[in-house]
């Protein structure tokens, strides 16, 4: 059976599932649309949760960028920390607090707790513009995945994507989406691991990738380990030890501070724990969800090592038991004629994949043709006469997707990572179209315009909601302003600098009141959205950044996808000082904090 067949039936079941669970899981009244009833089990939440929070950055973006990082694959590791760290504060700290309070949504949460319509209203703008961005990312995903496996442009796979999530995302609401994410959690989990067990067999001999990472490379005889051999490849070649350690610390800190925070803000993942019995099923529901996400985390350092590693021995296949200049380049010739290299010619047709025999000496030679004029690469290709990098480009999406063809593993196993990846992408992207829906919906014209709006109409409003929602993703996702992970870790910043500040302040802090928040949150979202349209691009339009994305043009080193931890410090900062100088929250008000924080004795969550 021929791949792109393959590829159509894993796919096409996998989407069958997902329909006919929005179908059978269909919301018919706002408690099951917002809420999924408050009735899913903390096993299936936290399964739910991961799928929801492992996107298509975490699936299809991470491990690539880990893969090809310029400065090594160490700095790049900040997103595995970030991320995963972040999880365990908002486990700890948000998470049970917010379901006592009970309500369906964050802007409700800061509304109430900050005695503010306009806080609310605020709250709303944060997350609307958050989860826009985020969504942009799984939208990118979606259109690298169908490019490749279906075959069709990637305009085309944000079409089918966005189709498909209106299908179950629309109709299923947030019981649809809990029970397709359960599902959808099973085919990632599957799809990332069983090729990373091949690739670490075969590399290591040891089937188990986390250990195979720290293990031998076995082509070369077990004489030496995994990473010494990649960085022996690697700086032969000209570039960074793939293990070096970073050149910015203070970047680094912050961007992995700013994942962080920014997970623990993020209001498609708050709201998956509203949807749970009990305060206590928070807390397992969280646990759950950090063992499901563990599963791919601690694989996906390994993914990163093995991808970049069976990449450079493609390209000089000499390296594999020698120095990798040894022996000749790959030649073009093979590329265009071996079917074990049929994998390059697909990936160029994509656009993501792109070579070219500069110098026409029929060799394709991948090097770093920017190292120091006394690298021997330098002098070498000097002597050689090549005109420089003939691997022009390796887009960082590629990596994953493309590593089970470059590892010459089954079809099928190709395949399974083709649904895997596409439902990395669709799970997150759904979670973050409900988030954008609530919000408009519940808590802007029924909690603001209209209160009296009926349950029926509320529930339309919130389809017609997720519909333009899927509209605006989409067109967004034809032109994102970068990798999956480099998008996403943008909305991370965002929520550190607005929503985590508040929903923090909100817990811990009764001192704090509707004029501190407010002014913290605007101060925090107009610092750091500022800051990232100054290199980016205004509102992600290309060609309209004043600077350009680079190192030597940051404020002191600290690149757009850090500034969020700052924004959150200025949040902070603003919210504390503000708060000192106006009335203290009414006496109601500092009970209900107190109450909130309270594990027992202050009376059941409340409800809606």
């Amino acid at each position: 059976m021929d791949q792109f067949t393959l590829n159509l039936i894993f796919v096409g079941a996998t989407f069958a599932i997902y329909i006919g669970i929005a179908v059978w899981a269909r919301a018919g009244n706002t408690a099951e649309f917002y809420a999924a009833g408050r009735g899913v089990h903390p096993v299936a939440n936290g399964m739910a949760t991961a799928a929801d929070w492992m996107s298509a950055a975490s699936f299809i973006s991470m491990a690539g960028i880990i893969a090809m990082a310029p400065t090594g694959g160490y700095t790049q590791s900040a997103f595995l920390m970030g991320w995963t760290g972040g999880y365990v504060l908002l486990a700890m700290l948000l998470a049970p607090y917010l379901r006592k309070f009970g309500k369906f949504t964050v802007p409700q949460f800061i509304g109430d707790r900050f005695y503010s319509n306009g806080a609310r209203l605020l709250a709303v703008v944060c997350l609307i513009v958050i989860s826009i961005t985020y969504v942009i990312g799984q939208m990118r995903g979606v259109g690298v995945t169908f490019s490749r496996f279906l075959e069709v442009s990637t305009d085309m796979g944000l079409y089918i994507g966005a189709a498909i999530v209106f299908v179950y995302a629309v109709f299923g609401g947030m019981k649809g989406i809990t029970y397709t994410q359960v599902a959808q959690y099973v085919v990632l989990i599957i799809a990332y691991t069983i090729p990373a067990l091949f690739i670490s067999l075969h590399l290591t001999g040891n089937p188990i990738p986390q250990l195979g990472l720290i293990g031998s490379y076995a082509p070369g005889g077990n004489e030496v380990s995994l990473l010494a051999k990649l960085d022996q490849v690697v700086t032969e070649l000209g570039f960074t030890a793939y293990t070096a350690d970073t050149s910015n610390r203070l970047n680094m800190f912050l961007f992995t501070l700013s994942l962080m925070i920014g997970t623990a803000g993020l209001p498609h993942v708050i709201i998956r724990f509203f949807t749970v019995p009990k305060v206590a099923d928070a807390r397992s529901s969280a646990g759950w969800a950090l063992v499901f996400i563990a599963l791919l985390y601690t694989v996906a350092p390994a993914v990163g090592a093995m991808a970049r590693l069976n990449l450079t021995t493609t390209m000089w296949p000499a390296a594999i038991t020698a120095p990798a200049t040894s022996g000749p380049a790959i030649a073009r010739a093979d590329i265009d004629s071996k079917p074990e290299l049929s994998w390059i010619r697909t990936w160029e047709a994509t656009g993501l994949l792109d070579i070219q025999d500069k110098n026409g000496d029929g060799m394709i030679q991948y090097y770093n043709d920017k190292a120091p004029a006394d690298h021997p690469i330098t002098k070498l290709a000097a002597e050689q006469g090549w005109k420089g990098n003939e691997l022009v480009k390796v887009d960082n999406d590629m990596m994953v997707l493309a590593n089970p063809e470059i590892a010459a593993l089954p079809g099928w196993v190709i395949a399974l990572v083709a649904a895997g990846a596409l439902a990395a992408a669709l799970s997150t992207a759904a979670g973050l179209l409900l988030a954008i829906s609530s919000a408009i919906s519940h808590d802007l014209i029924k909690g603001s315009i209209k209160p009296d709006l009926s349950e029926k109409d509320e529930l339309a409003i919130a389809r017609i909601a997720m519909t333009f929602a899927i509209i605006v993703a989409t067109w967004l996702g034809l032109n994102p302003p970068g990798f999956a992970a480099q998008v996403v870790a943008l909305a991370f910043g965002l929520a550190a600098a607005t929503i985590f500040p508040a929903l923090m302040m909100g817990i811990f802090f009764k001192s704090i009141n509707r004029e501190g928040a407010m002014t913290g949150m605007l101060v925090g979202l107009v610092f750091t959205a500022v800051y990232i349209f100054v290199y980016k691009g205004w509102f992600f339009i290309p060609g309209t950044n004043n600077l350009p994305d680079t190192a030597d043009h940051y404020v002191f080193g600290i690149s757009p996808l850090s500034i969020g931890a700052v924004g959150a410090l200025v949040n902070f900062i603003v919210a504390f000082v503000v708060s000192s100088f106006t009335a203290r929250p009414p006496q109601h008000i500092q009970d209900l904090v107190e109450s909130i924080r309270i594990p027992k004795g202050a009376g059941a969550a409340t409800h809606h």
